[in-house]
């Protein structure tokens, strides 16, 4: 279908909507696109910094492979906006109870109040404390085989310890190049499991902690070691701990939680994206640590669902008490008696 009126872009926030959506990613966008489409006042308030703002292109996306993050974006507010909702730039600052709803309260003042909230803010990477990892990270520090091995294929790889899924993301690396090198830094020994995996399938490993990296015409050449040596190589994996950016929520009681994986902190949900707050729904990397662009944006979309049969439910309640009338309850439990007695009496 294509949306004949554009709506005007704008920063405005209306006084209330009946649904919120804090973060302006794939998760968020696709939750959007989702109640606008189901006749929902909706605003997205997007602090406008995407975890994969780095990334050349967003890969595993059926439709749109190697697709820019900004473009993909803007194709998303563009659609969002076609449908009648709000998408306006700014930082949520807190969420709060509101009677039955929400109120939410921008960095800069701003303000407005929600039914419902979903949350799609994402998480913050916190990698290792390596001279130049940030520089790079997104263009040749990666952190996803399945985001950026193909791009990286047949290469010279160095994955570097830092957590307890480093092992395993070496072997999966290990699927695009047969020249895997594991940069054990100062973590502590390898267990014997470990070592006999990584040497099964001809995976080097180098102890010493790294001094930094080398690179050459904005590339990465090698890994320099605090001795000296360098190891050269092409592209650098690293499992950053992922943090989800939620502090917003803290007024609610809502906080992150460390992962089972111990990757990172998350903010808990049901299948649904419910958290235990009620009327709050998370989707994406704030929930689900491990998720691609392809999986948030599905899970935006089912909170979304899952929130739209949530306002339902609460209409259709507020419609049959409004039908039934004020007293409604108290004349109905006196019938149902007078009826119970009368039959008591054969009548």
């Amino acid at each position: 279908m294509v949306v004949a009126e554009v709506v005007e872009v704008t920063d405005q926030l209306a006084n209330g909507y009946d649904v919120v959506v804090v973060g302006g990613g794939a998760a968020g966008l696709s939750g959007a696109l989702m109640l606008a489409r189901a006749r929902r006042s909706v605003a997205v308030i997007d602090a406008g910094s995407p975890r994969n703002a780095p990334a050349q292109g967003a890969h595993g996306l059926l439709g749109r492979d190697g697709i820019p993050p900004a473009e993909l974006l803007e194709r998303g507010r563009a659609e969002v906006r076609g449908y009648g909702a709000d998408v306006v730039s700014g930082e949520v600052g807190s969420v709060a109870r509101d009677g039955d709803g929400f109120s939410v309260a921008l960095a800069d003042g701003r303000a407005t109040r929600a039914r419902r909230v979903l949350v799609t803010t994402g998480l913050v990477d916190e990698l290792p404390d390596v001279p130049g990892l940030r520089d790079r990270w997104g263009r040749d520090v990666l952190h996803c085989p399945y985001c950026h091995g193909w791009e990286v294929r047949d290469g010279a790889i160095g994955v570097l310890a830092s957590g307890p899924m480093s092992v395993h993301q070496a072997l999966l690396f290990r699927q695009w190049s047969s020249d895997v090198v594991f940069f054990a830094r100062t973590a502590a020994p390898l267990g014997e499991e470990d070592a006999e995996k990584l040497a099964a399938r001809d995976i080097r490993v180098v102890h010493g902690e790294i001094a930094g990296l080398e690179v050459v015409e904005d590339r990465i050449t090698g890994v320099r070691l605090v001795d000296g040596t360098v190891i050269a190589r092409e592209a650098l994996a690293v499992a950053p701990r992922m943090v989800a950016r939620a502090g917003f929520l803290a007024e609610l009681g809502l906080r992150p939680v460390e992962h089972p994986s111990g990757a990172g902190e998350h903010i808990p949900a049901d299948a649904t994206g419910r958290t235990e707050v009620p009327g709050v729904w998370v989707a994406g990397n704030v929930t689900d640590l491990s998720a691609q662009v392809g999986n948030a944006a599905a899970a935006g979309a089912a909170a979304a669902g899952q929130i739209n049969a949530d306002l339902v439910a609460e209409e259709v309640d507020r419609a049959v008490a409004a039908r039934r009338g004020p007293f409604s309850a108290e004349s109905e439990a006196r019938v149902c008696e007078l009826v119970a007695g009368n039959r008591r009496h054969g009548l």
